[in-house]
């Protein structure tokens, strides 16, 4: 999978492999091009390309950088916490129930 370059005046300022780089790149990196990267919709596309769909959507429109990072950590936040919950039961059939309570 191709990286994500931040570039200023054609030349590379950054690259993010993952979201987490993404992130770093955008709090660290120069603003007015983070500023351009997200207005022009490379951020969003870029996600879409690596299969974030989900925090591609949340960014759609955002053009600041403090906000985009805010959505990141939140969306980063939110999966983790996803991630951690746990999984429900297997129902029971009738019969087994029926038999359970009656033998």
């Amino acid at each position: 999978m191709e990286p994500f370059y931040f570039k200023s005046y054609n030349k590379t300022i950054g690259v993010a492999h993952n979201v987490k780089e993404l992130q770093e790149g955008i709090e660290h990196l120069d603003q007015e091009a983070i500023k351009y990267h997200l207005k022009e919709g490379h951020v969003v596309a870029w996600l879409n390309y690596i299969g974030e769909k989900g925090l591609a959507e949340i960014l759609k429109g955002v053009e600041d950088p403090k906000e985009a990072v805010s959505r990141i950590k939140e969306y980063e936040m939110l999966k983790d916490s996803m991630q951690k919950l746990p999984t429900k039961p297997k129902k029971q059939s009738w019969k087994k129930k029926y038999y359970k309570l009656n033998y």
